[in-house]
């Protein structure tokens, strides 16, 4: 039996939507866990970014800081940062649904793997931005 046309759904029945409505709309309605997870994250990056940019820039034009040129130990203490703390921040806002019958809401190593989760592509998506867009931009001022 052939399936019916889209022009001519029956009545009741929802329309198939197409691939980036779908998204679209899981984007505009995402899981207010997952928001808190990718916020907190995006905020430590941002934050802790700054600084290791400043560092960066600050060797590029001549600073002789104590310590010589430790960017690849400042870049891993970055991903680490971003990522506990990330974390953290998550296991403290994210609290697993309590249910009907409890009112008191427990926390569990799964709201900081959420938070892990998200992290991940933010540490490097932050950097990314930041060092091959915003530094360019920063130097030839």
């Amino acid at each position: 039996m052939a399936s019916p046309s889209p022009e001519r759904l029956r009545p009741g029945e929802p329309r198939q939507r197409g691939f980036f409505e779908v998204r679209w709309r899981q984007f505009r309605k995402a899981p207010r866990p997952v928001v808190r997870a990718v916020v907190s994250s995006l905020v430590i990056a941002v934050v802790l970014g700054v600084g290791f940019e400043a560092y960066d820039i600050a060797l590029d034009s001549g600073a002789h800081l104590p310590g010589g040129d430790l960017r690849i130990g400042f870049l891993a203490l970055y991903v680490v940062l971003v990522l506990a703390v990330g974390s953290f921040v998550t296991w403290l806002i994210v609290p697993l649904p309590s249910g009907a019958a409890r009112t008191r809401t427990t926390r569990t190593g799964w709201s900081a793997m959420l938070g892990l989760f998200a992290a991940i592509p933010i540490a490097y998506l932050v950097l990314v931005l930041f060092h091959e867009i915003l530094k360019p931009i920063l130097t030839h001022l």
